[in-house]
């Protein structure tokens, strides 16, 4: 009898923007299988697939997600088009894998984890932080209580990106704002380590186009811990997190959303550990490898990045929203 192969996981790519062009990056150069993209036109998904070498361009999203030869989509396209996107493309039986932040707000985050599970198919958010190496060695030195009980985390996200009114960061109409793009990655670490919080409080400063410019949080929890976040769309910052226990300190050095040193010492100062790695690529393919190991697996929720965890971050940032007096049109 011969030895059956099993057929690799093809992936689409749904939009081609930046956070597109990144992922696809990594996924081919890390031996993922890329079969499709789609765009809004035809002309940018023959520019995206010339780039990297993808088989099939289609000049619309409902034509990538009815390819019958993709398993997974990832949605890279506008905060205000997550929901809609990835509802599409788990109705057409596509297991999708939807860049953060997962939704415009906690209603449609719900929404969408019920679809997915009453159709048997994965659908996580593309917090890709969470898979990095450097990430598992922190969650294990917390675990092992190497740093005694958390007592505060802090964590910065700030970049000087595009000030043009019509770019989609500064976009109400598109969900733009430094709270959904930027401020997500601080608060979603500290939900990894702390979870839910009990208390949320913010502040913001606001662009003439109306979205959020910058974000600061403070929250706590039921455990007596807090944690800090500060997020900003026009101006650069040290991007490095601190997570505070009461026998030591582990410090992830900028960036600490990408694959970074960390150092764990007491409070003595003494160096207890240390974690550097050098990776191949952005190291985005982490996040695939996990999507293709739930799809292979037949699992549907990823202990890393867990379905409802995502429903509730997203709930916390309808927090934030409502303190700093933030609303998106459609809503």
């Amino acid at each position: 009898m011969g030895t059956s192969v099993k057929k690799q996981l093809q992936w689409g790519i749904l939009g081609t923007g930046l956070a597109a062009k990144l992922m696809t990056r990594d996924l081919v150069q890390q031996g993922h299988q890329v079969a499709a993209v789609g765009s809004r036109g035809q002309d940018s998904a023959d520019s995206f697939a010339g780039l990297f070498g993808i088989p099939r361009a289609h000049g619309s999203y409902e034509a990538l997600v009815a390819d019958n030869s993709v398993d997974i989509i990832h949605v890279a396209t506008p905060h205000n088009l997550h929901a809609e996107n990835a509802t599409m493309a788990l109705l057409h039986g596509k297991h999708v894998l939807v860049e953060k932040a997962f939704t415009v707000n906690r209603a449609e985050a719900a929404t969408l984890a019920q679809l997915a599970r009453s159709l048997n198919l994965v659908v996580m958010e593309a917090m890709w932080t969470r898979f990095l190496p450097h990430m598992d060695f922190v969650r294990a030195a917390v675990r092992r209580g190497d740093i005694g009980d958390i007592t505060h985390i802090q964590a910065t996200h700030a970049q000087d990106l595009p000030a043009d009114d019509d770019h989609r960061l500064n976009r109400l109409d598109l969900a733009g704002g430094a709270l959904l793009d930027l401020g997500v990655y601080p608060i979603s670490f500290a939900h990894d380590l702390l979870g839910k919080p009990q208390d949320i409080a913010a502040r913001a400063t606001f662009k003439k186009t109306g979205v959020d410019g910058t974000v600061s949080t403070h929250f706590t929890y039921a455990s007596g811990a807090t944690s800090e976040t500060f997020s900003s769309s026009h101006q650069a910052a040290i991007n490095d997190a601190i997570i505070t226990g009461t026998t030591g300190q582990i410090a992830i050095a900028a960036v600490f959303y990408e694959p970074a040193a960390v150092v764990v010492t007491d409070n003595g100062g003494v160096v207890l550990s240390r974690y550097e790695r050098s990776l191949a690529g952005r190291g985005m393919q982490y996040q695939a490898l996990e999507m293709e190991r739930l799809v292979t697996a037949g699992e549907r929720d990823s202990p890393l990045m867990p379905l409802d965890q995502s429903v509730e971050i997203m709930g916390v940032m309808d927090a934030i929203r409502s303190e700093i007096g933030l609303r998106y049109p459609d809503e």
